[in-house]
């Protein structure tokens, strides 16, 4: 969790009921006299959607129990499936805005991407040693300094941990900008995922050399990347970072969507692949 003075960033993983704190939140802030002015729900597609308990049952479902906790006051609403050739990697969007945050008044951008597919070499690193007797905290810390995570952004106060026998996870933290990872590294359904926060007005080259880094870590086989900000130009950065990794743009989707702005949604495999 992210706690910034006007607003509060919650990422998950696994089967945690992410949704179900939707209504304590508003409770809570309303007692602090704070009034929700907008909202934003996104995720890839479950790798185990059977496993997910409700609300997240489906998108349908998700939108429904959203829509029935929000305040009466966010009226413009909308939620969307942005596709890709392949429907395992598509991306679903929910948003909501008051009458005066209909559309999106900041700089921000956020980056969101999920890697399948990992090396496999690679991910082996998220794996704990047979016998090791290291605690989560201190294993977390071998990791990220091992794979390289630490090099992504070498400002960023890190809060990491190691799973038994596998997985990793990772919080960091840059003045106002955030980042976080996600690791599952088993062979089969190896994933990852890397979300942080920029501006409209950060420098291309850092952006592209932030995601460069990032994917490198994993070496993924097919990479899909969000991008959330008032912006519609911001995507072409991402396509510059990941086209000397040998990764080809196979679809691109864009769509607006209320207090959120412009989202863009990208889907890239290796350039061998069709």
């Amino acid at each position: 969790m992210f706690v910034y003075p006007t607003k509060i960033i919650i990422k998950t993983c696994g089967t945690t009921q992410l949704l179900k704190s939707v209504r304590p939140l508003t409770h809570f802030a309303n007692k602090l006299n704070l009034k929700l002015c907008g909202c934003r729900y996104t995720r890839g597609s479950f790798i185990f959607p059977k496993s997910q308990p409700f609300p997240h049952t489906n998108f349908k479902e998700e939108v429904i129990y959203i829509e029935e906790n929000l305040p009466k006051n966010l009226v413009y609403r909308k939620a969307a499936v942005m596709p890709s050739k392949n429907p395992c990697y598509s991306w679903h969007v929910f948003a909501a805005g008051d009458q005066n945050h209909r559309k999106k008044s900041n700089s921000d951008v956020t980056f969101e991407i999920c890697m399948t597919e990992l090396d496999r070499h690679l991910a082996r690193k998220f794996y704990k040693k047979a016998g090791d007797c290291k605690t989560g905290d201190s294993a977390g810390k071998e990791m990220t300094v091992l794979t390289g995570i630490d090099d992504i952004n070498p400002r960023a106060f890190i809060c990491d941990f190691a799973f038994d026998p596998c997985g990793y996870s990772m919080n960091g933290i840059d003045g106002d900008r955030y980042s976080t990872i996600h690791v599952t590294p088993e062979d089969g359904y190896s994933y990852a995922s890397f979300e942080c926060v920029g501006s409209v007005y950060d420098d291309d080259v850092d952006i592209v050399e932030t995601l460069k880094k990032a994917v490198q870590v994993f070496k993924p086989a097919t990479v899909s990347v969000s991008t959330t900000s008032n912006s519609r130009e911001v995507w072409t950065t991402v396509a510059r970072a990941m086209e000397p990794l040998g990764l080809k743009c196979r679809t691109f989707a864009m769509d607006e969507f209320p207090a959120a702005g412009t989202v863009v949604f990208q889907t890239f495999t290796a350039a061998r692949r069709k």
